[in-house]
């Protein structure tokens, strides 16, 4: 197992093992992604508070559940990086910034949308909403320090020890709405023998939930492939 894991390292056999999966990992994205949709936005049922507002959950949901996600997997890579240096893990925390950021936006637009009718404003220095968007911050900071430092093994250093701090936020976002007074919905409880969803709307969540997880890896192997021909070719230009 740790002699697949090394030769993964490798940008060249990386390269080609990943480009194996991006067919796959597409048409499972879309598969699902129509599936979930349609079920949340068609079939499930309206519900009885909040109306049909409360659909932009299949959305909002998955998209905030990644954004704490693809930090993880972005600071988990710093520490690989720091530890064994290798170039793959540098540039997953590169990538894994750009994607984070893109899923964190996403999930505070759609937070907007749905608090303007459930709150009777767009935006509220609420913990949740707040501890979020820090979550934004800290993706901008990796992506403005790659930006910035010409030399990507010390930009690589220096983004994976921001990443590696940031973790700490990673907590306080998932637990804002039990520390603190909240206008945010309690988090919901999906694991247990009664569920907070009805299972009508609880499916379709987990569904689209499981498509942005596969959208996110076939958008990580992409972007990870073009960095690697872009180094490559960088390297030949130097040379």
């Amino acid at each position: 197992m740790w002699a697949w894991f090394h030769k993964l390292s490798s940008p060249k056999y990386y390269y080609e093992w990943a480009g194996k999966w991006l067919p796959w990992l597409a048409a499972i994205t879309l598969i699902l992604m129509g599936v979930g949709l349609y079920w949340g936005l068609v079939v499930a049922p309206t519900d009885y508070q909040q109306g049909e507002s409360y659909r932009i959950i299949f959305i909002h949901v998955p998209a905030a559940w990644m954004s704490m996600f693809v930090y993880v997997v972005m600071a988990v890579a710093g520490f690989v990086a720091l530890v064994w240096k290798t170039k793959i893990s540098e540039i997953v925390v590169s990538e894994c910034a750009v994607i984070g950021a893109m899923f964190t936006a996403i999930a505070l637009v759609t937070g907007m949308l749905w608090g303007k009718p459930t709150w009777g404003t767009y935006w509220t220095w609420d913990a949740r909403l707040t501890s979020e968007l820090i979550l934004l911050f800290l993706y901008f900071g990796v992506i403005a320090i790659y930006s910035s430092i010409e030399d990507k093994r010390v930009a690589a250093k220096a983004a994976s020890m921001l990443a590696i701090v940031g973790v700490i936020n990673i907590p306080i976002i998932h637990y804002s709405v039990t520390w603190w007074n909240s206008l945010h919905q309690p988090n919901m409880d999906i694991i247990s023998d009664k569920p907070s969803m009805d299972p009508s709307m609880l499916w379709p969540l987990l569904v689209m939930a499981t498509a942005f997880k596969v959208y996110f890896v076939w958008l990580l192997f992409v972007r990870i492939r073009n960095e690697i021909l872009s180094r490559e070719r960088a390297t030949k230009c130097q040379h």
